[in-house]
């Protein structure tokens, strides 16, 4: 810890060091520079000597700060996750970090953080934490894996398009630089070459080389971060829980425990599902969901082929049935809805372009571009509507939505503490309404809109008998 502390310290510092360096005035940007290298490394080692944790029967604390001394006491029966990182120098050091989650799973604060441990003593307390009481009944032998990562799903990389946030962020930094150095970016050969040979490209042909290059860029730099977070991926069921490994130069290690779960979720965002492919997670009480889900989270399958989706999310949950079984559809009604709400955006954006060209003289080409948002949502309003479904299958529940990005939730009834019926303006015309299922679980919510309010209600009722029947009245 005092050769990963002070490092840490000084990349996260790095920044203001460089603007340092290079703004430092009257010649001294290397003296402040060093001064404060210092203080970033003091900061690192003051991290160590001022944290002490302390795992005691019921409860796990950890005590930091020195002039703000804070400590936190978790109860170990509210321990929902245990999860292990390290990045390349906490494994050249056999170091891990340790995450106590605690089931506020989409909150900036995680839980207890250890940073760092040596490994198998993390390993040791994870095992400790997570089976403080008797395993529960297995669906598995002890050890089976359940998936693992296949080179050939790499192709799926490109499709995730998670290379766009690294060139955004690359983009930004660099800007930031040149901004603060004063630096210009023409002073580059290479730059100024390029920029020079695009100046002298016609308008079309310039903008069809940056539109090719940028495509490029953000394919082979999504393929690079698909197998940086994936690589080595396994899924293993072992003693009542699910494992899983992964990561290339940072490995990361969850554990979910089965008597936890919840159901699973396949989703497909529009370009993977494109090329064949989609993504499982699981529905669990204690991970990060969303946009947190792929650091560290509730993943159960990184970009994958469809069927292969399909065969984890039936394995985890136990039936493959909830995984391809037909779903009923939401009727007429819910069809119209559909095609009403993109012609109407369609038609607002067109009509604001056209006043804008009548009254304010802006030219024609805006409104006629903008006509090609009717039949664009048409397409999209035909596949949200196809995309809806529901079914109930014994003590499962079905949703699926989406088109930008489909998503199946299989969610156990078990799990469902709650329902809400909701109505807008235009759906109680329409006879139709929005029914999530809130659980403690994964989102904590699941709708499925647009049903028919009777099909809607009945569906509720038989999920979970009795919920609702202080709320209903029966026609005599």
């Amino acid at each position: 810890m005092l050769a990963v502390h002070p490092v840490q310290e000084i990349v996260r510092f790095l920044p203001v060091l460089i603007g340092v360096l290079f703004i430092g005035s009257n010649g001294q940007g290397h003296i402040w520079t060093l001064v404060g290298l210092g203080l970033a490394v003091a900061g690192g080692l003051l991290r160590w000597f001022t944290t002490t944790y302390q795992l005691t029967p019921t409860h796990v604390r950890v005590r930091r700060g020195l002039l703000r001394r804070r400590e936190l006491s978790v109860p170990r029966d509210r321990i929902r996750s245990v999860d292990l990182t390290a990045h390349p120098l906490q494994r050249v050091l056999g170091l891990s970090r340790v995450v106590i989650g605690t089931g506020r799973s989409d909150r900036h604060d995680e839980g207890v953080t250890l940073d760092a441990l040596a490994t198998p003593a993390a390993a040791t307390l994870r095992q400790e934490l997570l089976h403080r009481t008797a395993p529960v009944e297995r669906a598995a032998p002890e050890g089976t894996t359940v998936a693992q990562l296949s080179p050939s799903w790499v192709r799926f990389g490109p499709f995730t398009l998670s290379g766009i946030a690294t060139i955004g962020v690359v983009v930004g930094s660099l800007a930031n630089l040149f901004n603060e150095t004063r630096l210009d970016p023409e002073e580059f050969g290479l730059l100024r070459s390029v920029i020079g040979q695009l100046a002298s490209l016609p308008v079309p042909v310039a903008v069809g080389e940056i539109t090719v290059f940028a495509v490029v860029l953000v394919a082979v730099l999504s393929a690079l971060a698909y197998i940086l977070a994936f690589w080595n991926f396994r899924l293993v069921r072992v003693d009542g829980t699910l494992h899983v490994t992964r990561g290339l130069l940072t490995s990361r290690s969850t554990t979910i425990e089965v008597r936890r779960l919840r159901g699973a979720e396949i989703s497909e965002p529009l370009l993977l599902r494109a090329a064949g492919g989609a993504r499982c997670m699981a529905i669990t009480t204690g991970l990060r969901v969303g946009r947190g889900a792929e650091h560290g989270g509730s993943v159960l399958l990184p970009p994958a082929p469809l069927a292969e989706a399909r065969r984890v999310a039936g394995e985890v949950i136990g039936d493959a049935d909830p995984t391809v079984h037909e779903l009923a559809g939401h009727g007429p009604r819910a069809h119209r809805r559909r095609y009403t709400r993109a012609f109407a955006f369609a038609a607002i954006v067109t009509g604001v372009l056209v006043l804008l060209w009548w009254l304010a003289r802006w030219p024609a080409l805006p409104w006629q571009i903008s006509l090609a948002l009717f039949p664009a949502g048409a397409l999209l309003a035909e596949d949200r509507y196809r995309n809806l479904g529901h079914v109930l299958l014994g003590r499962r529940l079905v949703f699926r939505n989406g088109s930008l990005v489909r998503r199946r939730y299989m969610l156990s009834s078990d799990g469902v503490i709650g329902w809400v019926v909701h109505r807008s303006f235009f759906q109680r015309r329409a006879g139709l309404v929005s029914l999530t299922a809130t659980t403690a679980a994964g989102r904590q919510h699941y709708t499925c809109p647009d049903l028919p309010t009777a099909e809607a209600i009945a569906l509720a009722h038989d999920a979970v008998p009795g919920l609702l029947d202080p709320f209903l009245v029966r026609r005599e």
